[in-house]
């Protein structure tokens, strides 16, 4: 039978399940909004126009990233663009974690990552998320960012391929959180590496055909 006598505890405790349900729901949304504005700054297009050199768009490969800027023959600018597209999403995990905790940095990472590759402001079309991956590695799991840089430099050193040391290093990176203990730090890289994977599809077929550039022949590998 029904006891009514604990009947408003009960419609107090449904009451303020819904209530915590809907404001976590809303901290989420607003630290994936957040990540994905951070994310999607397009520091390649900003910084080549204020320097006064031609639509990064419509040199070489198209891309926004640091690898088609370094195209310009600008290399300071590629430098500052590579910078950038890292720190983006090292800030906006950071900023996340001081005001909301470490669960919704994780969200924010999310966002950020969507961001830099489907930036609004660009017709959704934006990098391939290299610099931006590790700069989320930087805020959540730092020697995470270490380990990738170390596993992409071995691999770009043996093979001169820069989008397959990409794909390797971030492959590698979900299971060296998990050994880190870093269990939700793992879960979200296993999302942002399949992401980067899709988005180096070109690349991939690429190398599978054997027509991939490598670092240093002329042509780029378009990684970033």
């Amino acid at each position: 039978m029904l006891d009514l006598d604990k009947l408003p505890v009960a419609l107090i405790y449904a009451a303020l399940t819904l209530v915590l349900g809907y404001l976590a729901f809303v901290y989420a949304a607003v630290a994936l909004a957040f990540g994905y504005l951070c994310g999607s700054i397009p520091f390649g297009v900003v910084l080549t126009r204020l320097a006064g050199t031609e639509d990064i768009r419509s040199v070489g490969s198209g891309n926004i990233g640091a690898t088609n800027v370094l195209r310009t023959g600008r290399k300071g600018l590629a430098a500052a663009t590579l910078l950038g597209d890292m720190l983006k999403g090292t800030v906006a995990v950071l900023v996340t974690a001081h005001v909301a905790g470490r669960d919704l940095a994780v969200v924010a990472a999310l966002g950020a990552f969507v961001g830099h590759l489907f930036p609004v402001w660009l017709k959704f079309r934006g990098g391939k998320g290299v610099a931006t991956y590790i700069g989320l590695l930087i805020g959540l799991a730092w020697p995470g960012a270490i380990a990738f840089c170390l596993i992409w430099l071995a691999v770009a050193a043996l093979s001169r391929y820069s989008s397959l040391s990409a794909l390797i290093a971030s492959a590698t990176t979900p299971p060296f959180l998990l050994l880190l203990g870093a269990f939700q730090e793992a879960s979200v890289f296993l999302v942002l590496t399949a992401l980067l994977w899709f988005m180096h599809r070109a690349n991939i077929a690429r190398l599978l055909a054997g027509t991939e550039g490598k670092i240093g022949a002329g042509t780029s590998s378009q990684s970033g």
